[in-house]
């Protein structure tokens, strides 16, 4: 199996569900764990290593972005996939502040979770694959540190979100090149990201507060009917 070897943790309350994808994934090679609430999902975490998680919002206890929230505060390079029934612009964006790296709102096709579970857990290796000391991103005085996950912008370091640093991260990668916000959507956010809504737009304007608000040379720019481009322009 392609998958075969990689582990992964389902923390999904309601029994059955979580039996059905389990049975699915380990159709596809994957080893599986299940937790029905927050403490044994972390008691797991800290015995075993995960290369993602899955992640239902409504749990027993402490919810599913609470969990989140902790788990990455000291696994932060750990995939996090949230899934859940709670679909709103609201309810996405509070699952990315929470840290979450991708979001699937249910019900969902069962090829959609393996695209999106492929591509985080791609990412994930590439990143630490990338972590050494010199794997940094670098445009003007602004400074994207790959493996510890942090930003400098000349001597103050900026907290970012999980979902704000990969944003960044696409930016920096393609600086002075205009990227789309289906670009952006599709390699930040994952396969099958709802462009209708303005997540986008929102996240864009949280890093522009965060690495552009109190320095003269502004670095993220609007190219209207375009996309964004980060450059430095005065």
């Amino acid at each position: 199996m392609v998958h075969s070897g990689m582990n992964v943790l389902v923390v999904e309350d309601e029994k059955k569900v979580a039996a059905f994808l389990k049975k699915g994934l380990a159709e596809q090679g994957f080893k599986v764990d299940l937790a029905h609430d927050a403490a044994t999902a972390e008691k797991l975490i800290s015995s075993r290593n995960y290369q993602i998680v899955l992640l239902d919002v409504v749990l027993p206890g402490m919810n599913g972005l609470e969990l989140c929230k902790r788990l990455k505060s000291y696994k932060a390079g750990l995939p996090i996939l949230m899934l859940t029934a709670l679909g709103t612009t609201d309810n996405k964006l509070a699952g990315f502040d929470a840290g979450t790296d991708d979001y699937l709102v249910k019900p969902f096709e069962f090829k959609e979770l393996l695209a999106r579970m492929k591509a985080l857990t791609k990412r994930a290796s590439t990143a630490e694959a990338e972590g050494l000391p010199e794997a940094v991103l670098k445009a003007a005085d602004l400074q994207l540190f790959l493996g510890k996950k942090m930003a400098t912008r000349g001597s103050q370091s900026i907290p970012l979100t999980a979902k704000e640093f990969g944003l960044l991260e696409y930016l920096m990668r393609n600086k002075g090149r205009v990227v789309s916000k289906l670009d952006i959507s599709d390699n930040v956010w994952g396969v099958n990201f709802d462009t209708g809504t303005n997540v986008v737009e929102v996240y864009v304007n949280i890093l522009r507060k965060k690495i552009d608000k109190n320095f003269p040379v502004k670095l993220i720019h609007t190219r209207i009917g375009l996309g964004y481009v980060l450059q430095e322009e005065s």
